[in-house]
C-alpha cells in the first residue's frame, strides 16, 4: 500500500513538473513570436542581400527574427530608419515593397541622393550590417473594396507605398478594386519597379499604368513634361464618392497635383491628410 501511495506521488510530481514545463515553453515561444516592430523603440534588422537595380537605387532585402515572421506592417503604412550622424539622431520614413505574404525579411527600394542622409547610409551598408527600424507609422489605413478605384499620382521613390498598395489587392482575388497609375520621373532611367508594374498591367485587367517623363529618349511614346490635367482626366477615375487618389512624391509636385485636382472637381486635400479622404497625400 505505501509502494502504490509512493508511486501515485510520483506520477503526479512528474505530471505537475511537465505541466509546468510546457506552460513556460509556451510563454517563451509567445514572447519569442512577438509583435516584429515596436512603434517606441527601434530595433535592428540585418542586411542580408542587396540588388542594385540602377546606378543610384537598390533593393535592401533585411532578415527578421524569425524565417516564419512577418513584418507585421498595415498596407499603406511605413517605418522609420534611424542613423546618428554627429551624435544626433537623423530618421527618415519607407515604406517596404514587400508585404507580409512575404516570411522572414522585408524588403526596401531606396534612391540614394548625394545629400541623403539615410539613403547614404544604406548605400554604405555591407551584407551583415543592421539598421535601426521602428514603426508603423502614417495615417493611411487600406481594407479591401474601400472604394470601386483607386487613381495614384506618384513621383520618382514616391511609388513605393503605391506599389505596397497595388501587390496587396492584386494578390486578393476577393479585392475587386480597379487601380490606374501616373507615375512621373525625370529620365528613363529613373523609373523604379518598372519591370513589376509592367508584368502587373499585361497580367491584370484591373491595374493600369501611364508614364510621364521630363526627358523621355528617342521614340517615347509615353507622357512628357509634367502631370496635366488632361493626363488626370485621361487616365484616373473621375470625381466620385466611390473613388480615392493617393499623392505621393516631391513636395511641389504634390503640392501642383493637389491644385489640378481640385480644379477637376476632387475634393481639396486636407494639409495632414486622414484615412477617409477622397484625395489622400503620404
Amino acid at each position: 500500500m505505501a509502494a502504490e501511495s509512493s508511486n501515485l506521488v510520483y506520477i503526479l510530481g512528474f505530471l505537475v513538473a511537465a505541466g509546468l514545463a510546457y506552460v513556460f515553453l509556451t510563454n517563451s515561444k509567445a514572447a519569442v513570436a512577438g509583435p516584429v516592430l515596436s512603434s517606441v523603440e527601434y530595433r535592428k534588422f540585418k542586411l542580408v542581400k542587396k540588388v542594385q537595380l540602377s546606378h543610384n537605387t537598390a533593393r535592401y532585402r533585411f532578415a527578421l527574427p524569425r524565417e516564419d515572421a512577418a513584418l507585421g506592417l498595415p498596407i499603406g503604412r511605413h517605418i522609420q530608419v534611424m542613423t546618428v550622424v554627429g551624435g544626433k539622431e537623423v530618421a527618415r520614413s519607407y515604406t517596404p515593397t514587400s508585404t507580409d505574404n512575404d516570411k522572414g525579411f522585408f524588403e526596401l527600394v531606396v534612391k540614394t541622393y548625394p545629400e541623403g542622409v539615410i539613403s547614404s547610409h544604406l548605400a554604405g551598408l555591407k551584407i551583415g550590417d543592421s539598421i535601426s527600424v521602428r514603426g508603423p507609422r502614417g495615417a493611411f489605413r487600406y481594407t479591401p473594396n474601400m472604394v470601386r478605384h483607386i487613381g495614384m499620382i506618384a513621383g520618382g521613390t514616391g511609388i513605393t507605398p503605391m506599389y505596397q498598395i497595388v501587390q496587396h489587392i492584386l494578390d486578393n482575388p476577393e479585392d475587386k478594386t480597379r487601380v490606374s497609375v501616373i507615375f512621373a520621373n525625370v529620365n528613363e532611367d529613373d523609373i523604379l519597379l518598372k519591370e513589376q508594374l509592367d508584368k502587373w498591367a499585361s497580367e491584370h485587367e484591373g491595374f493600369e499604368i501611364s508614364y510621364v517623363l521630363n526627358n523621355p529618349p528617342e521614340g517615347w511614346t509615353g507622357g512628357v513634361g509634367f502631370v496635366t490635367k488632361d493626363m488626370i482626366q485621361k487616365s484616373l477615375p473621375a470625381p466620385a464618392e466611390d473613388i480615392k487618389v493617393l499623392l505621393c512624391g516631391p513636395p511641389p509636385m504634390v503640392k501642383a497635383m493637389d491644385a489640378n485636382l481640385t480644379e477637376l472637381g476632387y475634393d481639396k486635400a486636407r494639409i495632414i491628410s486622414k484615412p477617409e479622404d477622397q484625395v489622400f497625400k503620404f
